[in-house]
């Protein structure tokens, strides 16, 4: 199972291959066998709400609603100390992390709870990866986007048989065949800043397996999926806007030792470690 869930992620990360050579490369690198070094952490959801602590801190209310796995205190005056602080919806108890995405929306206007998420840490790049910089905050996808993106996609899970899309799909009517979305983040880090302006450009993708000199440290490729109880189709949209503006963000307030531990361990070790390691 685990192998075939990785297999269903390589099909995410090719998305978008026609469009641009990087997720072409991405996905060569993923069948050489460099990023079965993996780990996986399962977190139950949390809670909706219309905060964003990164795109706007201090001011509750003022985004749209977003679905909130991990951290359980995740709010707009979330700071690192009080996410280290709480506690976590994930399985691993090291994974104090906060990861959100805008919920997803039935096609009467109704936000549609999720089943939870599954956040995959991947070695997609040629050299050794570094543990994420304590209080590191990413977003990944464009909130604004009106087209496909290379690095969001829409699926019907592993076991549907069906290849990941870059618009909402019609999924079986079966329990393990529910619509789920993937947004996967950049693995290359400009070594200096936690965060920056755009919230983007102090990382970057990997390309051949390689980070660019402007952004030089490499870190794990982080894919958030989100499950759904639904099947989808026509009509269902995101919270953000419509069906193309998948985003995804993450402040890294994992336990630092333990971070450190899976990304040796796991990925630097080129070991398949899933959920259980």
């Amino acid at each position: 199972m685990k192998t075939l869930l990785i297999a269903s992620l390589i099909g995410v990360v090719g998305i978008g291959a026609a469009a641009g050579s990087s997720a072409t490369t991405r996905r060569s690198i993923v069948t050489s066998g460099v990023p079965m070094a993996n780990f996986t952490s399962n977190c139950r959801f949390s809670h909706s709400s219309n905060d964003d602590p990164i795109m706007h801190p201090g001011m509750p209310g003022m985004s749209h609603n977003h679905s909130f796995f991990g951290n359980v205190s995740t709010n707009a005056f979330s700071t690192l100390a009080s996410l280290r602080r709480a506690g976590t919806s994930c399985h691993r108890r090291g994974d104090r992390a906060a990861y959100w995405a805008p919920t997803l929306v039935n096609p009467h206007g109704k936000l549609m709870r999720p089943l939870g998420a599954s956040v995959y840490y991947i070695r997609a790049t040629i050299k050794a990866v570094h543990a994420f910089p304590t209080g590191l905050r990413m977003i990944a996808g464009n909130m604004h986007a009106t087209k496909p993106q290379h690095y969001i996609a829409w699926s019907c899970g592993p076991v549907s048989g069906r290849a990941p899309s870059r618009s909402v799909p019609t999924c079986p009517s079966r329990a393990d065949t529910g619509l789920q979305l993937t947004v996967t983040f950049p693995d290359c880090w400009n070594g200096r800043d936690v965060d920056s302006a755009d919230h983007k450009s102090h990382m970057t993708y990997a390309v051949r397996g390689l980070c660019p000199s402007s952004h030089p440290v490499t870190v794990p490729s982080m894919s958030l999926t989100i499950r759904y109880a639904v099947t989808g189709g026509p009509g269902y949209h995101l919270a953000s806007g419509g069906p193309y503006s998948g985003h995804a963000d993450f402040v890294n307030s994992w336990n630092e030792q333990e971070l450190v531990r899976l990304v040796r361990e796991c990925l630097n070790s080129d070991r398949e470690c899933g959920s259980h390691h």
